[in-house]
């Protein structure tokens, strides 16, 4: 299989990966071409914008929660179908693990054979662009390069640019954005700020794929993009579903906003029916569900809203209490502490499960990859298994949990963190399922036997 694919990658965060990324999708949208996007490492949010221009979910490509052969697996099987494939990079294109280059955006590019464009912010520099660009073609010999792309310089400059990087690199040059300040992303603690909360978010789309007609050379792209060698076929084994598909309640909302569309697709192939609800506004959860998923997100934004929803916070917690498999990760785990202090520095009563509080920090403490090994058996996997898995959070709470150790790759530093019980995994770590697919196994049994033990 050839999809046509490109892989747009910057030398640091705030380059304007994301406003490219978009520009180009909505450009192809608008040609009718029926493009796909996908999000290299484990952010949520950006993928939030590509669905926004797409209509259809965007896709992480996690080397680290996912494995190679699980990405490879994502990037075929999401292409089918559809026109070129975009996949947008995180930070700096070789930032890794631990100064490493290994699970950067270039690792991917190179684990799936796609053409990489380095998207160069022009602000404040000249000739230095072409050192920059030739910097990273240096870095490694086969750094997977075939193109750039300068944000944020002037029409007027950019002609002399353009010659100047590609006398001096030998890369092509495929065009620019300027400075669009009606067309800016905005951005807040876990990065941009979500689709939904994005002011006139339809009219800045259409702004920056006007712009991107106009100063980008979107034909050149295609076609290398169309010069993308084939995937390796490959064969995906998923274990037998279910046939009493037991229904897992999916808290999906502003709050709760936090998921990974290709693990959830794994749930639904395991056998589970997934049925989406919401702690903000509804009373009671789905009618027969054997399942509770509480995803990370803002809680901490809405926790009056939350705190006053006192009948959705009676019903969790009666959930949960009576042995329904549930997995709470990061913002779900907050939600189920008996307070949260809010954004707001307001104490909130919330569900009450765990005898914990929560407050903002004011600063990231545990972030980053983390490879979690279960000192109990539970819920998602037996006692001294470990699973991949990622931590990125401001709010600390005083019983983070100890069922599971933490540590970093390449590096001494871990900490024991989640609860875990044969029915229940909480904790600050979010882990992907199609990255460990027994978890998943293991959940979705757990609900099927729930959904056999209280049928009638």
């Amino acid at each position: 299989m050839n999809p046509p694919r490109l892989l747009f990658a910057a030398p640091a965060s705030g380059c304007g990966k994301t406003t490219v990324t978009c520009a180009v999708l909505q450009a192809l949208v608008n040609r009718g071409l029926d493009p796909v996007a996908f999000k290299s490492g484990p952010d949520y949010i950006d993928p939030m914008f590509h669905a926004e221009v797409l209509g259809v979910p965007s896709r992480n490509l996690d080397l680290f929660l996912m494995g190679e052969q699980a990405v490879r697996r994502s990037l075929r099987q999401n292409c089918a179908g559809h026109g070129p494939a975009i996949l947008e990079g995180a930070m700096g294109y070789y930032d890794g693990a631990a100064l490493s280059s290994e699970l950067s955006a270039w690792d991917l590019a190179r684990r799936t054979a796609t053409p990489a464009v380095l998207v160069v912010d022009g602000r404040g520099a000249a000739r230095s662009l072409a050192a920059v660009v030739k910097g990273f073609c240096a870095l490694e010999e086969e750094h997977g390069i075939r193109g750039v792309l300068f944000n944020r310089v002037s029409p007027m400059f950019y002609p002399a640019l353009k010659d100047c990087v590609e006398e001096e690199t030998g890369i092509p040059v495929y065009g620019y954005l300027p400075v669009l300040p009606d067309a800016s992303l905005e951005s807040r603690h876990l990065g941009l700020i979500t689709a939904a909360e994005v002011s006139d978010l339809r009219g800045k789309l259409s702004a920056l794929a006007a712009q991107a007609e106009k100063s980008i050379d979107l034909d050149g792209l295609l076609a290398l993009a169309r010069s993308a060698p084939d995937l390796p076929p490959e064969e995906e084994n998923i274990a037998a579903s279910h046939p009493s598909r037991p229904r897992i309640a999916v808290a999906r909302d502003e709050a709760f906003c936090f998921y990974y569309a290709d693990a959830l697709e794994l749930l639904e192939k395991l056998g589970a029916e997934l049925v989406s609800f919401s702690p903000l506004r509804d009373e009671e959860l789905p009618e027969g569900c054997a399942g509770l998923y509480l995803g990370g997100g803002y809680p901490e934004l809405y926790g009056a809203a939350l705190a006053n929803n006192t009948a959705m916070r009676r019903a969790v917690r009666l959930a949960v209490n009576r042995g329904m498999p549930t997995v709470a990760e990061c913002g779900g785990f907050l939600y189920l502490h008996r307070t949260l202090s809010d954004a707001d520095g307001v104490d909130r009563p919330l569900v009450g499960v765990l005898p914990a509080a929560a407050w903002n920090q004011g600063k990231l403490g545990r972030f980053g990859y983390i490879t979690l090994t279960a000192r109990t058996e539970g819920l998602l996997c037996g006692a001294g298994e470990s699973l991949p898995a990622h931590e990125f959070h401001y709010w600390e709470s005083d019983r983070p949990g100890a069922d599971f150790h933490a540590q970093k790759p390449r590096s001494k530093r871990g900490w024991d963190c989640a609860w875990h019980t044969p029915t229940l995994y909480a904790g600050f770590p979010h882990v992907h399922f199609c990255g460990c697919q027994q978890a998943a196994e293991r959940f979705v049994a757990a609900c099927a036997r729930y959904h056999g033990e209280n049928e009638g």
